[in-house]
């Protein structure tokens, strides 16, 4: 026989309640008992039961069940899921069929025969398994609904971009955990939208958590959901990202900001394929294909000891690297194309397109905020237009980031290595493995130097 989880139960005579507990303890989880109906609130939010007896009648000499009616109805709207069963030592069918109605999942006797007592706790406790499956599920068929929703297109042409679809194609019947790499604003989350998008798990969820905007407080309950009672504000029990992503897709985003505590946390349950919610003991077993993103060089966080080495090989089975706008050549002005169709629709004005001037600043700039950068920026240059077409005084860009087409005297090496990448990554169009090989550097290394050029770059803003 299953277990039949958590009891509460509560009656006036503290002999059926010595008589139940010494019965239903080898298949219950765990037993609480009461002869003070008013106790039931404190026990529905400290102990979270699964199933509740309940007796009907707590004053001496009463027969009518009333008692057992009101607290029924208190119960239930605390908790309308609450698992019921109502008890009474004076029973009739009128009774029965009347506590049906109000709420209540079955009706007992007493004195109660064993083989039915059982037997109703047990259908009991599959019909408690099958409403928290059902809570999961809508909460799964909502995530999908918000999902579909959304607008996912990624734009491109360059080399580095087709690169990156191609890999998306090759993903597409497997199930491996990916790792994507890339600055702030390069749309690491349309990446794994895409890859979700061709897995083998598209029809299932997609769930995101933003680890970054998370404190690292809350990041466990969100992660893995707690029960009704863990902490002072858990009023209701709460499933987690990962059970709700259970059969589907797990978008972490920013993982590198994720403390070492809760790298331990996560590398355990990725490991063992169980969770266990905040206040439980249960475990919950989960299936869900991990996509982590982060801006961050994860390999230096190893060798600093800020990451731990097991997660990461946990994590990325396959890299990508999604490359900086300004090494994507043409993309800019496809995707300032797009933005500009989206805004002018938005802010219902007639505008053809971008000027010669224009396209000449955006393709100069260096892009530091790289595609949601340059989203921000058309939609204020369509804002700002007075005219059929968008002209280079309409971007307001910071002229410290525009590139720099004359010749550098400087001597600083720094400086020097900097054009010189630059200048490879315009003679390749964006592509990586081109500009390394021109460069006679490996493809990671050209990474580390931009990544470092970069960071140097925000620290002087």
């Amino acid at each position: 026989m299953e277990s039949l989880g958590k009891l509460l139960i509560i009656d006036d005579n503290e002999d059926v309640l010595f008589a139940l507990n010494l019965l239903l303890e080898p298949y219950a989880e765990k037993i609480k008992v009461t002869t003070s109906p008013e106790r039931i609130a404190y026990f529905m939010s400290s102990y979270n039961p699964d199933i509740i007896l309940l007796d009907m009648n707590f004053s001496k000499d009463a027969i009518s069940g009333q008692e057992g009616y009101f607290w029924l109805k208190r119960i239930l709207n605390t908790d309308p899921d609450a698992i019921v069963i109502l008890m009474t030592a004076y029973s009739d069918t009128d009774k029965a069929v009347k506590a049906i109605k109000s709420g209540a999942i079955d009706f007992i006797t007493k004195p109660w025969e064993k083989e039915r007592l059982l037997s109703t706790l047990s259908s009991a406790m599959k019909l408690r398994n099958t409403r928290t499956e059902i809570s999961s599920l809508k909460q799964q068929v909502a995530a999908i609904t918000s999902e579909k929703d959304r607008n996912h297109e990624i734009i491109g042409e360059s080399q580095p971009m087709l690169k990156i679809f191609e890999t998306i194609e090759k993903l597409s019947n497997t199930d491996a955990n990916i790792l994507i790499l890339g600055e702030n604003g390069t749309g690491k989350d349309l990446v794994a939208k895409a890859i979700y998008r061709n897995s083998p798990r598209a029809n299932s969820v997609f769930i995101d958590l933003d680890v970054g905007s998370i404190p690292e407080t809350l990041f466990e309950s969100e992660l893995f959901g707690y029960e009704k009672g863990a902490f002072t504000d858990a009023r209701n029990e709460k499933a987690g990202r990962m059970e709700i992503a259970s059969g589907g897709t797990l978008f972490l985003d920013e993982i590198g900001n994720l403390s070492t505590p809760m790298q331990a946390k996560l590398l355990t349950a990725i490991e063992k394929r169980k969770i266990s919610k905040l206040g439980s003991t249960k475990t919950i077993n989960i299936d869900v294909r991990l996509i982590c993103a982060t801006n961050a060089d994860l390999h230096n966080l190893v060798s600093e000891g800020t990451f731990r080495q097991d997660l990461l090989y946990r994590i990325n089975t396959i890299e990508i690297h999604i490359p900086p706008l300004r090494e994507r050549g043409n993309d800019v002005i496809l995707l300032a194309n797009f933005f500009l169709k989206r805004y002018a629709q938005k802010y219902k004005k007639e505008i053809r397109g971008l000027l010669k001037d224009a396209q000449k600043k955006l393709l100069q700039y260096t892009w530091p905020g790289n595609v949601r950068e340059l989203q921000h920026a058309i939609e204020r240059a369509v804002i700002l237009a007075d005219t059929n077409f968008i002209r280079a005084d309409n971007f307001l860009l910071q002229p410290t980031t525009l590139k720099k087409n004359q010749d550098n005297d400087s001597l600083n090496l720094e400086l020097l290595e900097k054009e010189a990448i630059d200048k490879a990554m315009k003679r390749c169009n964006g592509n990586i493995s081109q500009a390394a090989d021109l460069l006679g550097i490996t493809r990671y290394a050209l990474y580390r130097k931009i990544e470092k050029i970069s960071l140097k770059y925000h620290e002087k803003l």
